[in-house]
């Protein structure tokens, strides 16, 4: 399970104009907002972005001025992968050291929408457990109870963070993960798809 909400794509203005620095060419800017203040990308800016974007790394440096901003909610297994991108990425979680004990558990906090019946029925053992644990350390706040639950705690757990990257840094993200055996990959690479150009500019088939 992965969840992908408050998506904000920024500075598309300004990494455009800045692509145009090198030949001096800003008199063929041709985008605009509309009336939605989106930033719409005229034939000639396109154009420029696309050739761009096809050149390689050298020449789409504008792609690192386009940032993105997204709160992500997935389990714990899939963040352990995503943490492998450290370039241009930044991340405020939500705090399992902290809050883990602020509420009661239950089985959706967890990803298990692929598990079979006889997982899923062990699956509810376990949050039962914790949520046994959690009351204990609620009543008597001792440190042992916080250890079970912090120990315990299957891979599955859902965790949101506020990511923040560059378009840059999708297109190795896309074409890494796209074909990747989580689901949850999948789910990331057709967000990824929904952003401003993302065809164009990202993938650029």
């Amino acid at each position: 399970m992965i969840q992908l909400e408050h998506s904000s794509v920024m500075n598309f203005e300004n990494a455009l104009r800045g692509a145009r620095n090198p030949m001096n060419s800003w008199n063929r800017i041709d985008s605009y907002y509309n009336e939605k203040g989106e930033y719409i990308l005229g034939p000639n800016d396109l154009d420029l972005a696309v050739r761009l974007r096809r050149a390689g790394s050298d020449h789409r440096k504008y792609l690192r001025q386009i940032f993105v901003s997204v709160d992500i909610t997935a389990p714990l297994y899939w963040w352990k992968e995503y943490d492998t991108y450290k370039i241009a990425t930044v991340a405020n979680s939500t705090s399992t050291m902290h809050k883990i004990h602020s509420k009661p558990f239950s089985l959706d906090d967890f990803s298990h929408d692929h598990m079979s019946e006889d997982a899923l029925a062990f699956m509810e053992q376990i949050v039962a457990k914790l949520e046994e644990i959690r009351l204990s350390y609620m009543n008597n706040k001792n440190k042992a109870d916080w250890y079970d639950m912090i120990q315990l705690l299957p891979s599955s757990y859902n965790q949101m963070r506020t990511c923040s990257f560059n378009y840059e840094t999708l297109v190795g993200i896309y074409y890494a993960r796209k074909d990747h055996k989580l689901a949850e990959w999948h789910t990331f690479c057709d967000w990824i798809l929904t952003l401003p150009y993302a065809k164009e500019l990202i993938v650029a088939e």
